[in-house]
């Protein structure tokens, strides 16, 4: 079979990529997707590679593929090239990264330090069959992705960090250079942080995070110097509000760009307090 040839593939021969690191959600984007591949079918084919057995792996459309099972679809258009790992690893990464306008810390962690390790693995050696262009050598990773190196060192650290931590990161509570301090604790410590959290809905500053670093790479940290140092109270401590990005896209329209969102937010609660204060008046009558 041709490699490059435009096929028709059955969605259920085809494997989710190993340790896929962006989330495939079923928010509005998503069924936007799927309506139009109701009205006007898949417009872009999705990249797969062969596996053993007759079954193929997805590389890059996975957003793809679920809207297209959502249309009730049974195949896909695809395109198959023989990839090898590394060269797999790379083409999905980048494919995602250029698709994608807002990536969560979680995702862009995860996702650099596949291209990282595929980079390193592979070297200056380019492969003769399907090899997607560009440069490959671990020298130019910050150009391909467009972060700074000690940018891409801080997420490539989060992927040391326990599920929950990187959840409030995705959430928006805690930043990124104190996790980056956290990451060097061990997940027996991480853990005791994260019940710490969630019992006082209290998160560790940069200041606090360091310290906690310091005293754990001595020997010495455990559960109760945890719990002393982050039930310390933080000068000029304001009260935020943090609210999870995938809800509340789900509920903002496409068309908003991502810089009115934030302000497309303010004007909906305006809107809706409106409303509470004349529903408020209808019931007293």
């Amino acid at each position: 079979m041709d490699k490059t040839k435009l096929t028709e593939i059955a969605i259920n021969q085809i494997d989710d990529f190993p340790n896929h690191p962006f989330k495939v959600t079923d928010d509005i984007q998503m069924v936007e997707l799927t309506e139009s591949i109701k009205k006007s079918g898949l417009l872009l084919p999705v990249l797969i590679r062969p596996k053993k057995g007759g079954r193929y792996e997805m590389i890059s459309g996975h957003r793809r593929m679920r809207a297209s099972e959502l249309a009730g679809n049974k195949t896909i258009k695809a395109i198959v090239c023989d990839y090898d790992d590394d060269t797999a690893a790379i083409v999905m990464v980048e494919s995602n990264i250029h698709q994608r306008e807002n990536m969560l810390p979680s995702e862009k962690a995860f996702a650099y330090k596949i291209l990282y390790d595929a980079m390193k693995h592979q070297g200056k050696r380019q492969d003769k069959t399907c090899a997607p262009p560009g440069h490959k050598s671990r020298d130019d990773l910050s150009e391909k992705i467009g972060e700074s190196r000690e940018q891409i060192r801080r997420y490539i650290r989060l992927t040391e960090l326990v599920p929950e931590l990187l959840e409030f990161m995705d959430e928006g509570k805690m930043a990124m250079r104190p996790a980056v301090e956290l990451s060097y604790l061990d997940e027996e410590s991480q853990r005791e942080l994260v019940d710490f959290i969630d019992e006082n809905l209290v998160f560790p500053s940069h200041d606090q995070a360091i310290r906690m670093r310091k005293i754990f790479e001595n020997g010495t940290l455990d559960k109760r110097k945890i719990r002393r140092i982050m039930s310390e109270a933080k000068p000029n401590q304001v009260e935020k509000y943090s609210f999870r990005a995938d809800k509340i896209n789900n509920l903002i329209p496409s068309s908003v760009p991502y810089a009115k969102k934030e302000e497309y937010v303010y004007k909906a609660l305006e809107y809706y307090t409106r409303y509470l204060q004349k529903q408020k008046g209808r019931d007293a009558r």
